[in-house]
């Protein structure tokens, strides 16, 4: 595998930094990296405007999300690679810097194509600030002060998500859909001037550059990519009956054979798959996957319900969704506060019990369900996620060999990712699947109806038209909404209660995993 491979870049992080520059050099990382996860649903309460602006068809929008997801997860794991070459000074400045005129670019966007590069190039270049930031900050703290970056970070992944569709929709009622992607500029330009100025983390390793495998990366950017277009757009398209996603998916397969060819007898492979001998970190990363799933299904689902049920405006559905959001912020000094003094497995126990108990609570929701019935779940799931995130990174890097973490930190990233985009794709699949079978129940059971149903509606309908032919139909189009929002309803019930089953099936992996208690005088990753 090249035994000079980075062999600059392996020498002690950050030496030489004072702790004030350490901690100014990770917030800032810490800033760009929820720059970049904000972006990727800050359009999602907008792409109404967004497809008026741009004369795009319904199809044609969900591009601007699914051109960013799928660059996005290409670069994850390619980061630790291009850190370790260009250092990651230079890799996050370059990165802020593209993401800053890539968001421009969105923002002067002419029609629906070039959108669609825009976004695909911002979310390549996002993308290398997600994994990068874990893995700085491991290398760089150590003992107990180490114990606040997975809850940091984890506050970050949960916050920014959660946030996007909030900001986005206020953005766009207060000003235009351009505005989503101009207000990445100051920030941008702030973070690709203050990082050079504060100092270097590790030495660059330019010489990894001319001997790159291309054919481990093309593979590698293959494989990520079809897989993530499989997973976006399968639930549109009914899956493997559609042609195109069938041939897709065949494509992703074939190029997962020839990247895990490249992984072990590549010379000099893009992505280690190293960090997996050890079995805690393969357990770090299945569970990874869960709780990717639930956090981005539930952030999913509930705008979701809130638009299509209880038919909520953009500023009504972030109102009611910021308090999961909320409630991280209390939950993110427990979380780190805990792995110091507690063995990780219990801590993570504890989080995926409250997750499956938030979706159980879930599970009961009704069509009448609004702020205050979903405070409840939502405060819960919000408690949660940081007791569930902040163990299983401790669990996944800590221990890790400093040549091996970045590598190690883009591998836990993409499983993440991945558990989102299976999460979103499977409960999209879930919901169309049940509302379709608790439709066609509630049919069946109005067609047989009685007037002490139907009577009273019919009675209302029959008071505001003489016309008898306007009246019945009026009466068939309420009889079709009601139907509609029953039937999704009751599908809401059993997604929830699916993942309330799934994390608690989880549970049973976490006694397996080999954990660390930190504390302060424990040696941290480079061993000084």
């Amino acid at each position: 595998m090249g035994a000079t491979q980075g062999s600059a870049a392996d020498a002690i992080p950050g030496a030489g930094l004072s702790e004030g520059r350490k901690l100014a050099i990770f917030a800032i990382m810490a800033f760009g990296q929820f720059m970049a996860l904000l972006d990727i649903q800050i359009v999602a309460a907008s792409l109404n405007s967004i497809q008026a602006g741009l004369s795009a068809g319904p199809d044609e929008i969900a591009w601007v999300q699914t051109a960013y997801l799928m660059a996005e997860i290409v670069m994850i794991p390619l980061a630790a690679y291009l850190s370790s070459a260009l250092s990651t000074r230079w890799l996050f400045t370059a990165s802020a810097v593209l993401f800053t005129l890539s968001s421009l670019l969105c923002g002067v966007a002419w029609n629906i194509q070039s959108m669609t590069v825009f976004r695909a190039i911002q979310g390549f270049v996002g993308g290398a600030m997600v994994p990068t930031v874990f893995a700085t900050g491991f290398a760089l703290f150590s003992g107990k002060r180490r114990a606040m970056i997975p809850a940091i970070l984890g506050m970050v992944s949960t916050l920014a998500p959660t946030l996007g569709p909030t900001a986005g929709g206020w953005i766009t009622e207060a000003a235009s859909w351009h505005w989503l992607f101009f207000v990445n500029i100051i920030p941008g330009a702030f973070i690709a001037i203050a990082l050079p100025i504060l100092g270097k983390v590790d030495e660059p390793s330019l010489d990894m550059l001319k001997r790159i495998d291309w054919l481990h990366v093309a593979s590698l950017a293959l494989f990520l990519g079809a897989l993530q277009y499989v997973l976006e757009e399968g639930p549109r398209h009914q899956w493997f009956e559609d042609e195109t996603i069938t041939t897709v998916a065949w494509v992703s397969f074939i190029a997962f054979l020839v990247f895990l060819e490249r992984s072990f007898f590549s010379t000099m492979p893009v992505l280690k798959l190293v960090s997996f001998r050890r079995p805690t970190f393969a357990l770090a990363c299945a569970l990874n996957v869960v709780i990717g799933f639930g956090l981005y299904a539930a952030t999913y689902l509930v705008p979701i319900f809130l638009g299509r049920v209880r038919e909520y405006s953009s500023l009504e559905i972030g109102t009611t969704v910021f308090v999961s959001g909320f409630f991280m912020v209390f939950s993110a000094p427990l979380a780190a506060r805990l792995t110091t003094i507690l063995d990780q497995r219990i801590v993570i126990a504890v989080g995926f019990s409250l997750f499956a108990l938030s979706c159980f609570l879930f599970s009961g929701i009704t069509s009448e369900w609004g702020f205050w019935e979903l405070f409840v779940p939502q405060a819960l799931r919000g408690f949660a996620i940081l007791l569930c995130i902040v163990p299983s990174v401790g669990m996944a890097l800590n221990g890790v060999p400093p040549d091996e973490l970045r590598y190690a930190s883009g591998l836990f990233n993409l499983m993440r990712n991945l558990g989102g985009a299976i999460g979103i794709a499977t409960v999209t699949t879930w919901l169309q699947d049940f509302g379709r079978i608790q439709g066609a129940r509630f049919g069946e059971a109005l067609s047989s109806a009685n007037t002490a149903i139907l009577g009273p509606l019919a009675e209302r309908i029959s008071q505001t038209t003489s016309d008898a032919a306007h009246a019945q139909a009026m009466l068939a189009a309420e009889m079709v909404q009601f139907v509609t929002r029953q039937a999704l309803t009751i599908a809401f019930q059993d997604v929830f209660f699916l993942m309330a089953a799934l994390f608690v099936l989880a549970l049973l992996m976490v006694p397996f995993a080999r954990t660390v208690v930190l504390s302060d005088d424990a040696p941290d990753i480079a061993g000084h």
